[in-house]
């Protein structure tokens, strides 16, 4: 098999589409599209109507410089477009609510704040099935999506949690209060020591990103900044792992 054909296959499985035709054959056909990632400054006819296509499909449409999209590119013949398809259909906010109250549970809801690592993504779903949360909610923008890598990473989770999408963060943590749920931040600073915080009601976690931790609006719509005891010479926790001790804490106060 030649080293194209081949790289074509590779793309295909991690659900990346690249070219102009392919995309517009994945919009037409109706593929689930998490996200298309068109090239910056191109006026291109083409790549406007696929633009359109894709917004009014609902498809999150990002601009980036080429070098991105050839970083991103297995095939070397990308054409100014890459699509990522998803891997499952997002859930709403709804949803998640009522899976908690479908199984008589005070609800555990994990809100990842711009995780733009797919396999941290993967990671975090992965644990929240663990643990037993009903869902996960990321924001349409500045995050990883359900693509086939976060899929891969969750090691299948993607298809018993739900996840939902939203358009801003912290919009979505002040309905959250207003439903009941408190809304629990992690940062380093935090004024609440995590063995202090009180997750065995309705609550919401809140992950921040990799580098910057959670944005300011968020962090202002947060009830409670909880902090992680660090007894090391580092200051900081890898996003899924912050995930996994606040999970497992309120997993614990549950049973308990």
């Amino acid at each position: 098999m030649d080293e194209k054909r081949k790289d074509g296959l590779t793309a295909e499985a991690d659900g990346i589409i690249e070219g102009r035709n392919a995309v517009i054959e994945a919009l037409r056909a109706g593929t689930a599209v998490d996200k298309i990632y068109l090239q910056k400054g191109e006026t291109d006819r083409t790549l406007g109507h696929i633009a359109s296509k894709a917004r009014a499909a609902g498809v999150v449409v990002v601009e980036a410089d080429r070098r991105k999209l050839d970083a991103m590119s297995r095939t070397h013949a990308h054409q100014g477009v890459i699509a990522l398809s998803a891997v499952r259909e997002y859930a709403s906010v709804e949803d998640i609510l009522r899976a908690a109250a479908d199984r008589g549970e005070a609800p555990l809801i994990v809100v990842c704040d711009e995780i733009s690592d797919p396999q941290n993504l993967g990671a975090i779903i992965r644990t929240a099935e663990c643990a037993g949360a009903h869902g996960v909610i990321i924001p349409k923008r500045r995050s990883a999506g359900l693509t086939a890598i976060v899929a891969k990473t969750s090691a299948g989770a993607v298809a018993h949690l739900p996840v939902a999408r939203v358009p801003n963060i912290p919009s979505l943590l002040k309905d959250l209060k207003k439903r009941g749920v408190w809304v629990f931040g992690t940062a380093a600073d935090g004024g609440t020591a995590l063995y202090s915080a009180d997750l065995k009601g309705p609550a919401a976690i809140v992950i921040g990103s990799e580098g910057e931790g959670m944005t300011r609006l968020a962090s202002e719509n947060c009830d409670f900044l909880v902090s992680i005891p660090m007894r090391g010479k580092l200051s900081s926790l890898n996003a899924s792992a912050a995930a996994a001790i606040l999970l497992y804490e309120a997993v614990r106060q549950r049973i308990g």
